[in-house]
């Protein structure tokens, strides 16, 4: 068996890898890379493989770092199957089809106004091709049995969002796991992930590998934000990531305020994509903790705002107010035109969610930047910027040591470190090398491992 690391190391982003055997060819995971430019840059690459040899792909979820290249390579002739879990193949329905979308309008932007260095800017894929892409997905449950040739998996719950899966891989002889994303065991959503079987190898990712999350309440941090917000009549924007934190961001809004915790105020969740995986959330009520009426309660605490007009009426709401809005990362959405309205004002708040990649307008807010480029136009920030750690949906480095000691693996398991930045992998590497039995490297761009 060969593993060729096409992405998702050296970065928190692009995650591909290529599994090899005399007869067979899958790729697991299939990720845009995202961030700063020079990574974005890879995804216009031609991928050192031969796509027309390639006889699946296998999805851990459906965040665009793990799935939004399929496209890509559906536009470049692939058709095979993509094997994911039913949860992840109604979610990457919306993000990949909303991603592709996007694209489309960054390029018209970006030739009505003349910026870029292309006379005719041109997405890397549209909304046609993400749509048509679906038409390859074959969803199927955890724990069972596939094979593709001479390779056979199946899908293990990891925690982390809806369908999120560990991927156990077996071929020649070998038995190989790949985390995706792990979630957390005490996520405010998600269950706890499954601990992993006996492996020859496994690739595990490193976001949080430097990171220990705050062990405050998430509630009562988010508390302290809207109580002071709401003192100083202000509007607190929340750029949350579609999939999981703006679900649990919802929840932890209505809990708060049928509590008494936080006082009632009109409330916006201004992201039709957001609302589309609400639905799906409460669809599938076996995968996550909530019950079915705390399920249906966040969303009828919550004003849905799914068309633009809808979008643009918020502007005459009285203060103060709270706006939940994509993307995560302030990369493109809604978020941004409030952004626009609201950076330069002090009475506003933004408050992040989840883990920023560096390069984006996220990580550089958070960083203490004085103004904020946005279509073309560079505004003030004058705004408060903060940040809850506690809702984020990756394991530290102490929960992911704690997942890997309640494994069945033995000494002889080989660790590849992978889907982290430098720091974090490096600082992971030395931790488990010290406190666990297995032996642990970085993988590298492009590095290949034989079995």
């Amino acid at each position: 068996m060969r593993i060729t690391f096409l992405g998702g190391t050296e970065t928190v982003t692009g995650s591909k890898f290529l599994v090899e055997t005399k007869n067979t060819s899958v790729l697991v995971d299939c990720g845009l890379f995202q961030g700063y430019k020079w990574l974005r840059e890879r995804n216009w690459q031609t991928l050192p493989m031969d796509i027309n040899s390639l006889d699946a792909v296998i999805l851990t979820h459906a965040h665009l770092d793990h799935s939004g290249y399929i496209p890509v390579l559906y536009k470049r002739g692939f058709r095979g199957p993509v094997f994911t879990h039913h949860a992840t193949q109604a979610l990457c329905q919306i993000l990949l089809v909303d991603s592709g979308h996007i694209q489309e309008e960054d390029a018209r932007y970006l030739s009505k106004h003349k910026l870029g260095k292309h006379e005719h800017p041109e997405p890397l894929y549209d909304r046609q091709t993400a749509e048509e892409c679906m038409t390859l997905f074959q969803p199927v449950d955890f724990d069972e049995q596939v094979e593709v040739g001479d390779i056979r998996f199946h899908l293990q719950p990891a925690g982390h969002i809806l369908g999120a899966a560990s991927i156990i891989l077996e071929a020649e002889g070998k038995r190989v796991g790949f985390s995706g994303d792990v979630g957390r065991y005490n996520d405010v959503l998600m269950r706890p992930p499954r601990p992993l079987p006996e492996l020859d190898l496994l690739l595990m990712e490193s976001t949080y590998g430097n990171r220990l999350h705050d062990n405050q309440d998430p509630a009562e941090q988010l508390a302290a934000v809207v109580n002071r917000v709401a003192k100083n009549g202000g509007v607190l924007l929340v750029p949350v990531f579609a999939v999981g934190r703006a679900q649990a961001f919802q929840h932890l809004l209505a809990k708060l305020m049928d509590n008494g915790e936080i006082p009632r105020m009109p409330i916006y969740l201004d992201s039709p994509m957001a609302i589309e995986v609400s639905d799906i959330f409460c669809r599938f009520s076996d995968q996550h903790k909530l019950s079915h009426n705390e399920c249906h309660r966040m969303s009828h605490s919550i004003i849905y705002t799914r068309t633009v007009d809808e979008s643009k009426a918020i502007e005459g709401q009285a203060f103060p107010h709270i706006i939940i809005a994509g993307s995560g990362m302030a990369t493109g959405g809604r978020i941004l035109h409030h952004f626009k309205r609201w950076l330069s004002s002090p009475k506003c708040t933004v408050l992040f969610t989840g883990y920023q990649v560096g390069g984006t307008r996220g990580a550089k807010m958070l960083e203490g930047v004085e103004s904020v480029k946005i279509h073309g136009e560079w505004i003030p920030l004058r705004a408060s910027v903060t940040a809850i750690s506690s809702l984020s949906g990756h394991a530290d480095y102490l929960e992911l040591t704690k997942w890997l000691q309640e494994s069945s693996m033995a000494k002889k398991t080989q660790i590849k470190l992978i889907h982290g930045d430098h720091e974090a992998l490096e600082s992971l590497r030395v931790y488990l090398q010290e406190h666990t039995k297995f032996n642990v490297s970085v993988a590298g761009y492009w590095d290949i491992l034989r079995l």
